[in-house]
């Protein structure tokens, strides 16, 4: 060896035990996110993007080793403005141009865009829709990440018909997800022997001004009104209902939360009577309060919504399954170590206490639900906890 080459190798490990130059690259893995991050629900896309940045915090904190390879977790997010064909093109380019090995979608049509084509690309769908079609069509690649909505609509309807009526005005959102929504809850009420008297679905994502599409609802006169888009704009429609004079009961479809509602309505005064998803700072669950202590750290002082929540879980799943695997990359066995991911979860990582993935890549939970009673949500179970719909 040279006088001169052995002075390089000395400066070359100088720099590195000086800091100068990293002694190991760390690996950077990424899973991807396509959601509304502007126009009417953009809080929604927000806390669902929240939710998975403060899951990558804490793994990263923790260290993050694959395979004995040590990464580095990252959360790419675009903007799909709640439009499936934006979905379609953000999942090309997460995956083209940052290989992202899972892409986290939260509204069902834009699953049902991904869907398309994530089994060819090898790519897993991290579903953020309850619709029961994100699993039921059978795509091998899809976790559907809160369980199917039609466990809601059995008790929606008993509360809602039992306290008010049977006469109905269907006045939810009109994007794919509540059209799902309807299309199952709508011959549910007939079924018990209610009455549809209305039917004007809305633009919760574009409109700001409900007076008119609330008028036609409340012209045939309806006990119930079942409603729901995003939570900002269910709350202008709830806000544009009592006022207009309707003193019946709301049905809200689990997209909405009605403790993000309430800051709309100025509390939950608007709301008396209303059943929807119980918001998760009501939440009794013993591990659910330490999220909610260190979601508000982390955001200001901001509540975290089950959005935020189910996918916070949902990026741990996916990297525990990522380390069963033991890689990655690899789309395939990743999906196929998610049910054994779930159940090894930390409480602290699963506050919804998700018990599993079923075989179809539906999560299995027991989901809650709230009504709101002289000013205060009062806590429901629907059905014991881990049993499959």
């Amino acid at each position: 060896m040279t006088l001169l080459s052995a002075r390089k190798i000395f400066s070359a490990l100088a720099l590195v035990l000086l800091g100068g130059i990293p002694a190991f690259a760390q690996d950077v893995v990424k899973i991807g996110y396509s959601g509304p991050l502007s126009g009417g629900a953009a809080q929604y896309g927000k806390n669902v993007l929240n939710g998975m940045e403060m899951a990558a915090a804490e793994i990263n904190e923790a260290g993050l080793e694959v395979g004995g390879r040590k990464y580095k977790l990252a959360i790419v997010a675009l903007d799909d403005k709640y439009n499936p064909s934006e979905t379609a093109i953000n999942a090309q380019r997460l995956v083209q141009e940052h290989r992202t090995p899972a892409i986290l979608v939260p509204h069902s049509g834009g699953c049902f865009a991904v869907q398309t084509t994530n089994e060819a690309r090898k790519v897993l769908l991290l579903a953020y829709t309850s619709v029961p079609q994100a699993t039921a069509r059978g795509n091998t690649l899809t976790l559907r990440i809160p369980p199917e909505f039609t466990t809601y609509i059995d008790p929606f309807i008993r509360h809602a018909m039992g306290k008010y009526g049977k006469n109905l005005a269907i006045a939810n959102a009109d994007h794919d997800y509540a059209k799902t929504w309807t299309a199952a809850f709508r011959p549910a009420w007939e079924a018990a022997g209610g009455k549809v008297v209305a039917d004007n679905p809305m633009s919760y994502n574009r409109a700001t001004d409900f007076y008119s599409g609330v008028s036609r609802a409340l012209a045939a006169k309806p006990d119930v009104m079942f409603i729901g888009g995003a939570s900002e704009p269910t709350g202008l429609v709830i806000k544009q209902a009592r006022e207009l004079g309707f003193k019946g009961g709301f049905v809200i479809l689990d997209q909405a939360k009605m403790d993000e509602i309430s800051r709309i309505t100025g509390g939950y005064a608007m709301l008396e009577g209303a059943i929807g998803v119980l918001p998760l700072v009501e939440n009794s669950g013993t591990h659910v309060k330490g999220f909610v202590e260190r979601f508000r750290k982390a955001y200001a002082g901001r509540d975290p919504s089950t959005e935020s929540s189910l996918n916070y879980t949902a990026v741990h799943a996916t990297v525990q399954a990522m380390k069963l695997a033991g890689s990655v990359t690899d789309a395939v066995a990743i999906r196929a170590q998610l049910d054994r991911a779930v159940k090894s979860l930390p409480p602290a990582s699963n506050p919804n206490d998700l018990s599993g993935v079923d075989g179809k890549g539906g999560s299995l939970a027991n989901p809650l639900v709230g009504v709101v009673e002289a000013g205060k949500i009062r806590e429901m179970k629907i059905r014991p906890a881990g049993v499959a719909k």
